[in-house]
C-alpha cells in the first residue's frame, strides 16, 4: 500500500510541476519523463518485493522475476506506442500535404478578415472533420491552417482553445471520431446511429457555447491574403496542380479511410496512419526521382520528418507511461468503484465526475475502467446497450478532456504545437470548457426527458 501511495504522490507532485510550467521555466517534457521514470521504479520496486500486487495480470502473488516486469513495461510502452506513431505519422501526413499547398482549399472555406466569422467558421469545421477523422489529427490539420492564415502566436490563442474543444466535442458523437467511442463501439455498449442520434446535439451545444464565450472577445478584423494567386506565389512548387490534386487525396482522403482500415484488417489505427504515410512517401519520391537532394524546393519527406517536435512525442511519452502506472496499481478502477458506491447509482453524477477526471488523467484508461465495472444488461434500461450511462459516458469521457489542456490528445498536440502554458489555459480556458460541458450534460437530460414522453 505504500508503494501505491508514493506512485500517486509522485503522479500528482509532477502533474504540479507541468501545471505550473510558466512559473518555473522547466519544459514539460522533462517533468513528465521524470514523473515517468520515478512511478515506474517505484513500482518495480514495490512489486519485485512483494509490496505491490499487480492485480487480474500475475494473479495476486506479485511479480516473480524480472521478465514479468519486462513484459509489464513492454506491454505498457506497446499502449503508449501506438499514440505515439500515430500522432508522428498524422503530423507528417499532414505537413506533407500543406507543403504542397493542399490544404488551401480548407483554408478557402475558413478564411474571413472578421476575427469572429473566422473563429465560427473554423469551430463548425473543426467539429465535422474530427467526426469523420479524430480529435488529434484534426486538431493537428487546424492548427496548421490558422498558423498560415493568422500568423502572431498572442492572436491564435482564443481560436486554438476553441479548435481543442470543437474538436473533442467532434468526437464524442461519432462511433470513430474518438478512441474512447470506437472502444464503446467495439465492445457493443453503443451503436453508430444511437451515439450519433443521443450525442449530436448535447455535444454541438458543448462547443457552441464556448464559442459563443469567445465570439464576445474578438474584435475587429485583420488583414489576411485573399487570393489564390498570393499563397501559390508564397510558396513556390516543383509539382503540377494535378500532383498537387493527388497528394491531397491521398493524404486527406487516406485520414479518412483509417477507421475503416482499422475496422476491416483489426490492426491498430497507427498502422493506417503508416500505410497513408507509406503512400505518400513513395509518391513524392517518384515525383522528385530526377531532382537534386538538396533541392529546397523538393519537399521530400526526409526533410519533413526532421521538422516533428520531439519535445511533443516526449511529453505525450512520459504523461501515458506514467498513467499507465496508476492503472496498473488499479488506482483507476478503485476510484471508479467509489464513484459508484457514493454517488448511489446516479448515472448523471458518476459519468460527470469521469468526465472531469478525464481532464487531468487518460480518458482510455478511465473508460477501460468503467467498462470492466459495469456490464451490458439488456434487462437495465440504463445498461443496455445504447443505454443513458454508456451514452453519458461516451460523451462525458470525450468533451470532459478539453476543461484542462492535457486532458486531450487534442489539447497535448495543440499545446506542443503552439505552445500554449498549462497555467494560461486552466485561467482563460478551464472555466468556459467546464460551461460547455455542463451545458451539453443539460442538452442531454432535456433530450432523454423529452423522448421518455413518446
Amino acid at each position: 500500500m505504500e508503494f501505491s501511495m508514493l506512485i500517486i504522490a509522485v503522479f500528482v507532485i509532477g502533474y504540479f510541476f507541468i501545471a505550473i510550467e510558466s512559473i518555473t521555466k522547466v519544459n514539460k517534457a522533462a517533468i513528465a519523463i521524470l514523473m515517468c521514470v520515478l512511478c515506474w521504479s517505484i513500482y518495480s520496486i514495490g512489486c519485485m518485493n512483494g509490496m505491490i500486487l499487480p492485480g487480474e495480470l500475475f494473479g495476486q502473488g506479485g511479480l516473480s522475476d524480472i521478465h514479468d516486469l519486462n513484459h509489464v513495461i513492454e506491454e505498457a510502452l506497446g499502449e503508449a506506442g501506438t499514440t505515439l506513431f500515430f500522432l508522428m505519422g498524422a503530423m507528417t501526413v499532414v505537413e506533407i500535404v500543406d507543403q504542397h499547398g493542399g490544404l488551401n482549399f480548407v483554408s478557402d472555406l475558413i478564411m474571413s478578415r472578421h476575427k469572429r466569422k473566422l473563429l465560427w467558421r473554423m469551430v463548425f469545421m473543426t467539429a465535422l472533420l474530427s467526426a469523420m477523422l479524430d480529435n488529434l489529427t484534426t486538431s493537428i490539420v487546424m492548427v496548421m491552417i490558422l498558423r498560415k492564415l493568422v500568423p502572431e502566436a498572442k492572436e491564435r490563442l482564443y481560436f486554438d482553445v476553441a479548435i481543442i474543444i470543437a474538436a473533442n466535442s467532434g468526437g464524442a458523437f461519432s462511433p470513430i471520431g474518438d478512441v474512447t467511442t470506437i472502444m464503446l463501439w467495439n465492445g457493443k455498449q453503443i451503436t453508430a446511429g444511437g451515439v450519433i442520434s443521443h450525442i449530436l446535439l448535447p455535444a454541438l451545444v458543448s462547443f457552441v457555447v464556448p464559442a459563443a464565450i469567445f465570439h464576445t472577445k474578438l474584435h475587429g478584423a485583420w488583414v489576411l491574403p485573399t487570393t489564390k494567386e498570393e499563397r501559390a506565389a508564397a510558396r513556390p512548387s516543383l509539382v503540377t496542380r494535378n500532383q498537387r490534386r493527388e497528394i491531397f487525396t491521398i493524404g486527406v482522403g487516406g485520414l479518412c479511410l483509417v477507421p475503416l482500415f482499422h475496422l476491416y484488417t483489426e490492426l491498430p489505427p497507427f498502422m493506417g496512419i503508416l500505410l497513408v504515410l507509406g503512400v505518400l512517401w513513395f509518391l513524392t519520391e517518384v515525383i522528385y526521382r530526377k531532382k537534386d537532394e538538396n533541392d529546397p524546393m523538393a519537399k521530400r519527406v526526409s526533410q519533413v520528418l526532421g521538422k516533428i517536435d520531439m519535445t511533443t512525442i516526449l511529453f505525450f511519452l512520459g504523461i501515458l507511461m506514467a498513467v499507465s502506472v496508476l492503472g496498473k496499481i488499479n488506482a483507476l478502477t478503485t476510484l471508479g468503484t467509489f464513484l459508484n458506491e457514493v454517488s448511489g447509482g446516479n448515472n448523471y453524477l458518476v459519468t460527470g465526475v469521469i468526465g472531469v477526471l478525464s481532464s487531468i488523467v487518460d480518458n482510455v484508461p478511465l473508460v477501460a475502467a468503467s467498462m470492466g465495472m459495469y456490464e451490458v444488461n439488456p434487462m437495465i434500461a440504463d445498461f443496455a446497450q445504447d443505454g443513458t450511462f454508456w451514452q453519458l459516458l461516451a460523451y462525458c469521457a470525450g468533451v470532459g478532456g478539453s476543461m484542462l489542456i492535457i486532458g486531450s490528445a487534442a489539447g497535448v498536440v495543440v499545446m506542443g504545437i503552439e505552445g500554449i502554458s498549462f497555467g494560461w489555459y486552466m485561467k482563460h480556458a478551464s472555466w468556459i470548457a467546464l460551461l460547455g460541458y455542463l451545458a451539453g450534460i443539460l442538452c442531454f437530460w432535456l433530450q432523454q426527458s423529452v423522448m421518455a414522453l413518446f
